[in-house]
């Protein structure tokens, strides 16, 4: 028999009357209600309550000096509880625990932050105290439900014939979009391994290795700053890789684990299934995202011709369209019904949260079976105007528009922030279900304001549609890459591509992006030369694993799944990281530290 326990704390029930048990614990909370001491004990399964009498004095003042999350050790007979104080949310509800002894296990010192009860504590504090943080109910069932996503997700890639494969940690620099994390190499000074942003090219190697499916819950490294939904630091995938597969192969493999995945763990609903395809193009078009929320109902719609016409005397968008702004729609159901406040509040927002100089707007009603309209913007548009921007944006009477005006990357920016602030305030967002779609078709090239110059938009090692022919002959910022990311109520889940296998195209792509053919093979060598040895077509994708759980826990933020996160400065606060080393360690590897100069 265990030495400290016979029975889990979510175990006991009617069917233990009178049993003598022993249960071990930390103290969740105490209760003196005179003649008796109640006291709440909480293992990693659950709470059991247990009782003592004022008769039992030597106990008594032992509980009596016992801080809360102290540890201890109950030995008693279980006992039927009055109807009057049974607790249906407690497993053991119905019974409670006769102390006859305890042993006290571990005393606890006063506590920095309450484990039990809902205070809010600054992030900090939880952050450096996180194994208090997690002993509170809400993180330590996010933390168990990550562990049982993702023992089902491997139990479902397994039976769908991947191979569990793990991948270098210490690995070469490579540039797929954020900042290295480095490591200093002590035998190759001044040489640096790199932690891998993603397993890219090492699951593309397993390809050319003539393993057909693989997959890991592969950790990525990427220094960059946090948002709600990204962790600074490292972050866990799905990654999988398949080869002989054209895109939709990869979506039929990947559909069926998410979906099930998410119908096992919640209890909203899936929405459309095979999950919608939509175009980048056409997102950006109609939600000004590529990573739009299908739960909002709000469709944009672009205006620019409108309001150029020689009828509309709007000088403010005029010379701005001259310019090459463009004028987004972004309806507003039922707006008429909303005071003159709310205009005034997205107004304000737009201005101080989003840099804008305001949001314009226009107010459609209905008069003597009529179509009217009025608002700051309306004045200056003839009748016909007003009723094609009506019918373009496929609205209704009732309804209000309001409009970003600027040039097209900041206006659709606007226009995507504003669809959700209006779904959100008029509370139009679709509750309880999970809309899933595909983005299909980015562009393979942007072009970079800042450095003047052609670049990747998505992922360098997708093939470009079209192959050698389109990289040849086309306008670069005309081509489409076979890359495609999965999103799930506005969260992208993941990036994915059919990859470029062929060295010639490889070649030409990056040349394009202003690499020369020497620094391609110097910065992925190992991957071109294995290609020149026969290597299958293959795609893949790469679910965030964070991310899913963030969904699935119904949480905003990201760091209320991961058990020991870093907070927004990439910090460990709980292990003191990053921390400074000794000049010792430091000349162990050929390094000298540099002061920062300050601004």
């Amino acid at each position: 028999m265990n030495k400290y326990r016979s029975h889990n704390c979510n175990e006991l029930n009617l069917s233990d009357i009178d049993k003598s048990i022993s249960i071990s614990g930390w103290i969740n909370r105490k209760r003196d209600h005179g003649n008796l001491l109640f006291l709440d004990l909480r293992d990693h399964y659950g709470i059991t309550q247990c009782v003592i009498d004022n008769s039992k004095i030597e106990i008594l003042n032992v509980i009596e000096n016992l801080r809360v999350e102290s540890v201890i050790k109950v030995i008693g007979k279980v006992t039927k509880r009055e109807i009057e104080t049974i607790n249906s949310e407690l497993e053991t509800g119905e019974i409670e625990v006769a102390i006859e002894t305890i042993e006290v296990l571990s005393d606890a010192e006063e506590l920095p932050m309450p484990v039990f009860g809902d205070a809010n504590y600054p992030e900090d504090i939880r952050l450096k105290y996180r194994f208090l943080d997690a002993r509170k109910v809400g993180l330590h069932k996010n933390i168990q439900l990550r562990s049982n996503v993702i023992a089902y997700i491997r139990e479902l890639m397994t039976k769908s014939g991947f191979l569990e494969m793990q991948t270098p940690i210490l690995t070469a620099s490579s540039p797929e979009g954020a900042r290295d994390y480095l490591v200093p190499s002590r035998i190759h000074p001044g040489k640096f391994y790199a932690l891998p942003q993603a397993p890219q090219q090492f699951k593309q190697l397993i390809m050319a290795a003539g393993f057909d499916k693989y997959f890991q819950i592969a950790p990525c490294f990427r220094d960059e700053d946090a948002r709600a939904d990204r962790s600074p630091g490292e972050f866990y995938q799905l990654d999988m890789e398949m080869s002989f597969v054209e895109q939709d192969d990869v979506f039929n493999a990947i559909e069926p684990v998410l979906q099930k995945v998410f119908e096992k763990f919640s209890n909203k609903r899936i929405g459309e299934s095979p999950f919608p395809r939509i175009t980048y193009a056409d997102a950006m078009k109609k939600y000004g995202s590529d990573k739009p929320d299908l739960r909002n109902p709000i469709i944009l719609s672009n205006l620019t011709n409108i309001f150029n016409s020689s009828e509309v005397s709007f000088e403010a968008f005029k010379r701005l369209i001259k310019n090459g702004a463009e004028v987004i729609g972004i309806p507003c159901p039922n707006g008429a019904n909303q005071a003159r406040s709310f205009f005034d509040s997205m107004n304000n927002w737009a201005i101080k949260e989003m840099s804008a100089p305001g949001l314009g707007y226009i107010i459609f009603e209905e008069v003597d079976g009529s179509l009217k309209a009025k608002g700051p913007i309306a004045k200056f548009l003839p009748e016909n105007a007003l009723r094609q921007i009506f019918e373009d944006s496929k609205l209704s009477f009732g309804d209000a528009i309001f409009f970003s005006c600027s040039l097209p990357k900041t206006a659709y920016e606007l226009a995507s922030a504003t669809r959700d602030r209006v779904a959100a305030e008029l509370d139009l967002i679709e509750k309880d279900v999970f809309r899933f779609c595909w983005i299909v078709d980015f562009p393979m090239y942007e072009f970079d304001e800042k450095n003047k110059k052609i670049d990747f938009s998505h992922n360098p090692f997708s093939m470009p549609q079209g192959g050698i022919e389109a990289l040849n002959t086309m306008d670069p910022l005309n081509i489409l890459g076979y890359q495609y990311d999965i999103v799930c109520n506005g969260i992208e889940l993941s990036s994915g591509a059919i990859r470029n296998h062929i060295p010639e195209i490889m070649f030409k792509a990056f040349e394009i992006a202003g690499y020369k053919k020497e620094q391609v093979i110097d910065k992925f060598g190992g991957m071109i030369n294995a290609f020149s040895y026969g290597v299958p077509p293959h795609g893949g994708i790469a679910p965030g694993i964070d991310r899913i759980i963030m969904l699935l826990a119904d949480v905003k933020n990201i760091r209320e799944v991961i058990l020991f996160p870093m907070n927004q400065q990439a910090q460990d606060l709980m292990m003191n990281a990053p921390a400074e080393v000794t000049e010792e360690i430091l000349s162990e590897l050929s390094l000298s530290k540099i002061e920062p100069t300050l601004d």
